[in-house]
């Protein structure tokens, strides 16, 4: 544990390599990010060390340690430990201590997640609720895909209703009709376009919808 790690401006630190920290870590990887990746279990950091550049065994409620690991100097944070909520604050405590800008952290319950904010926690996801929420979309309506951000606003993936086919943008409205935008059109055997007034869709097209969430459920019902 003697090595400093030198970050560039985009590097991340995820801290608890379960399975989702070890998503995280993964795909903020496979994004082109430097990950540092830190867990108290030698087997999980065995696991990624052939995965991600930097993989560390430490105990991440330690500011000195974390210290020794330079990472104070990265700009970007997640703590993704949900099961011991201990280590989870004490984690998130830490990184605040050292000044780490921007703070992630993984939730389980609305307590968790508000211990988390109050010792210095600037995002907590709660990757469970956001999963069941998103399930629920898929199994009760025609919805294909479908994310809701804090803000009451959703993109979607859906079929085309019926109100809709064989016409333009410009000349749907839904704008004005559902208070949705139309971002692109994804017909099969052709490459995915974005949304535009002259755009016309037929039978078949997948949108891509975005707006406030109730609208964008309602457009999506109708499909």
């Amino acid at each position: 544990m003697g090595r400093k790690f030198i970050p560039a401006s985009d590097s991340v630190v995820v801290i608890g390599l379960g399975r989702f920290g070890s998503a995280v870590a993964k795909s903020l990887a496979q994004l082109g990010h430097e990950v540092l990746g830190i867990d108290e279990s030698a087997e999980r950091v065995q696991e990624l060390s052939g995965v991600l550049t930097n993989v560390v065994q430490a105990n991440t409620t330690n500011v000195e340690t974390l210290r020794q690991l330079n990472v104070a100097e990265f700009q970007h944070g997640v703590v993704a430990i949900g099961s011991d909520l201990e280590s989870s604050v004490l984690s998130v405590l830490a990184l605040s201590e050292l000044g780490v800008p921007d703070i992630w952290a993984k939730a389980v319950t609305d307590r968790h997640g508000k211990i988390l904010e109050r010792t210095g926690a600037h995002h907590v996801v709660y990757p469970e609720v956001t999963m069941g929420e998103r399930v629920a979309h898929l199994v009760t309506s025609k919805i294909i895909d479908f994310i809701e951000f804090d803000d009451d606003f959703a993109i979607a993936k859906t079929r085309a209703p019926v109100d809709v086919l064989n016409k333009s943008l410009a000349e749907s409205e839904l704008r004005r009709v559902y208070n949705v935008t139309i971002v692109g059109v994804k017909r099969p055997g052709e490459d995915f376009t974005y949304g535009r007034p002259e755009t016309i869709v037929r039978p078949g097209d997948l949108l891509i919808v975005a707006g406030p969430t109730r609208q964008v459920e309602a457009f999506a019902g109708k499909s």
